[in-house]
């Protein structure tokens, strides 16, 4: 059966409320209405602070078995300078998440604007350290001269021996359109070249989509045609959407779920099978 999840960054979102989510939803509610619409998130929160053991037992309790949670290191490993001080923080962190059990997808460090190729044996030892058979490890760069050559490649053969995986940030969409004063301050994601790879058995896409529906259509399209064949042999692929407005964040990952479900045989997304609640018949 072919491996894909498909979700966004948060689940508690207060603009998803009488759209993605039943009007008058409890806060509480809201991860196990998400599990039953999505099939994975990112977990933006732990990038914040370090839930508790018990929260993440929580999390656990409220979704399916199947539902993948996709947690970012926190900020305090990632973004402090070298890596190598926090190995033991990181290592605290995998092990709190594996109260996921199978819930529990890749991990993900996200690293810097700052964090450039001269760190490449900081980030070697660090990864090298934080490896296990158990859980699944993914790099996000940030440095524009880790997208050039030779220092592309060296990330790539670095991660293809650990077998971990390299996050592909897709920034394109909200690069179109007007350069109106409105538009600019959307584009807080950088703009990096989109370089297609596959360094491990899966894959994390991070597709920053635009708030105007039609300016994503190419985009994901060109993910259509770029996952059919990572599909086919065997890829597990997770494809998180964001938004400036995260209010249009689920409809666009149905778009892409339909679109992808129309050239390949995916599984059916949860949220396509929900009844609709009966609409309160009006007098004339």
């Amino acid at each position: 059966m072919i491996d894909f999840y498909l979700g966004c960054a948060i689940w508690a979102y207060k603009g998803w409320l009488g759209d993605f989510f039943p009007p008058g939803s409890s806060p509480s509610h809201l991860l196990s209405l998400y599990a039953q619409r999505l099939t994975a998130v990112e977990v933006n929160a732990t990038f914040y602070s370090t839930p508790s053991p018990e929260t993440v037992h929580r999390w656990a309790e409220q979704t399916p078995e199947t539902f993948q949670f996709c947690p970012k290191f926190p900020r305090s490993i990632t973004h402090a300078g070298r890596l190598q001080p926090h190995i033991d923080e990181a290592v605290d962190l995998i092990k709190l998440m594996q109260g996921l059990g199978p819930r529990l997808s890749p991990l993900f460090a996200q690293l810097p604007p700052s964090y450039g190729p001269q760190n490449i044996s900081d980030l070697r030892t660090f990864l090298a350290e934080i490896q296990t058979e158990n859980v699944s490890i993914a790099v996000e760069v940030r440095h524009p001269h880790w997208f050039q050559s030779p220092h592309a490649e060296h990330l790539t053969d670095l991660l293809t021996a650990l077998q971990m995986g390299r996050v592909l940030l897709d920034s394109r969409p909200i690069y179109q359109g007007t350069d109106d004063p409105q538009a600019q301050s959307q584009r807080r994601k950088p703009k990096l070249p989109l370089q297609p790879m596959t360094t491990a058995p899966f894959t994390v896409i991070r597709f920053i989509s635009h708030p105007q529906q039609n300016l994503n259509d190419t985009f994901l399209m060109n993910w259509v045609n770029l996952l059919q064949p990572w599909l086919r042999q065997g890829t597990r692929t997770y494809f998180f959407v964001h938004c400036p407005v995260e209010e249009h964040s689920p409809r666009t990952a149905q778009v892409f779920q339909h679109l992808l479900q129309n050239q390949i045989a995916i599984p059916d997304l949860p949220w396509d099978h929900l009844a609709v609640p009966p609409t309160q018949l009006s007098l004339f």
